[in-house]
């Protein structure tokens, strides 16, 4: 099976880039349960109103890991303290390409 590929693009609420940082750490840490890992974060220069705060690239063995990540109780007791911090979130599926 192939890697799953995740680009997550994040809005946070103004004033939250320190409590963003605490929990994207606490998230990676439960996705290393499931074998999943945020293979790349780039913050967005001047992310304000229509741009996210961050991008993340966002891997997982297979899509099994991915939705045991999803419904894990350590996750689920993450979404009011993540309602708290961010904002908004797109999740869009993609694969490896390249090289280029």
């Amino acid at each position: 099976m192939a890697e799953v590929v995740r680009i997550v693009s994040l809005w946070i609420h103004p004033g939250q880039e320190v409590a963003f940082e605490a929990f994207e750490r606490e998230a990676a840490s439960i996705m290393a349960v499931h074998g999943g890992r945020i293979e790349r974060a780039i913050r967005v220069r001047g992310a304000e109103g229509e741009s996210p705060y961050e991008v993340h690239v966002v891997v997982f063995p297979n899509e099994s890991a991915w939705e045991s990540y999803r419904v894990a109780p350590k996750t689920q007791n993450l979404v009011q303290r993540r309602s708290l911090i961010i904002a908004k979130t797109s999740i869009m599926t993609g694969q490896n390409a390249g090289p280029y």
